[in-house]
C-alpha cells in the first residue's frame, strides 16, 4: 500500500515540475493581482504591490511606474533586501519600439535591446528605458511593511508580493515563464 501512495505521490510531483512549461502569469494592475494560469484554469492567485509611479506604463528609468506588456522571468535569485527576487527581460522589443519612436532611447540602444532578445540575453538594464524591473518580495516583514504592502503601491517598479507568496510561486515557475501584465 504505501509503494503505492509513495508512487502515486512522485507521479504528483513529477507532473507539478513539468507543468511549469503550461504556467503563465496574468498580472491585472488595476485589481491588485498576480494570477497563476494554466491552460485557462487560475491555480493560485496573490495580492500585489507595483511601482509608487502610479498605474501608466513604465516609460523610462526612475519613474517608478510598473511596465505593461509580454516579459519572461529570465533570472531568479535570492535577495538579501527583498527575500526573493525574479527578474523579468524588461525592456521588452515593444518597449523599445515605443521608446525608439518617442526618441527615449537611441537606434543603437534599440538595436542593443533587440539583438540581447533575438539572442535569448538579458536586455541592456543601463538605457534610458531602465531594468532590474521583477517580482519580489518586502524583505524583512514587520507590522509595518505588511500594512503598507497592504494599501499602497510602494515599489521603484516592480511587482512585490508577501515573501511566502513569492515562495510559492517560484514553485510553479521557472526561467522563460511567461508573465502578462496589464492594466
Amino acid at each position: 500500500m504505501h509503494k503505492i501512495i509513495i508512487f502515486i505521490l512522485c507521479v504528483i510531483c513529477t507532473s507539478v515540475v513539468s507543468a511549469a512549461d503550461d504556467i503563465e502569469l496574468i498580472v491585472i494592475r488595476s485589481e491588485h493581482k498576480l494570477l497563476v494560469v494554466k491552460n485557462d484554469v487560475v491555480l493560485n492567485s496573490f495580492r500585489a504591490a507595483f511601482g509608487s509611479g502610479g498605474r501608466k506604463a513604465k516609460l523610462r528609468r526612475g519613474d517608478h511606474t510598473t511596465p505593461k506588456g509580454v516579459y519572461r522571468i529570465k533570472k531568479m535569485r535570492d535577495s538579501e533586501r527583498f527575500h526573493s527576487f525574479l527578474q523579468l527581460d524588461y525592456p521588452s522589443v515593444n518597449d523599445a519600439i515605443t521608446a525608439l519612436a518617442s526618441k527615449i532611447i537611441t537606434k543603437a540602444q534599440y538595436n542593443a535591446i533587440l539583438d540581447a532578445h533575438i539572442a535569448g540575453k538579458m536586455p541592456p538594464q543601463n538605457t534610458p528605458l531602465g531594468g532590474s524591473i521583477g517580482i519580489h518580495g518586502i524583505g524583512i516583514e514587520t507590522q509595518d511593511r505588511i500594512e503598507i504592502h497592504q494599501i499602497a503601491d510602494w515599489t521603484q517598479g516592480c511587482i512585490a508580493l508577501r515573501n511566502d507568496e513569492v515562495d510559492i510561486l517560484k514553485r510553479y515557475i521557472k526561467i522563460g515563464t511567461e508573465i502578462i501584465i496589464v492594466d
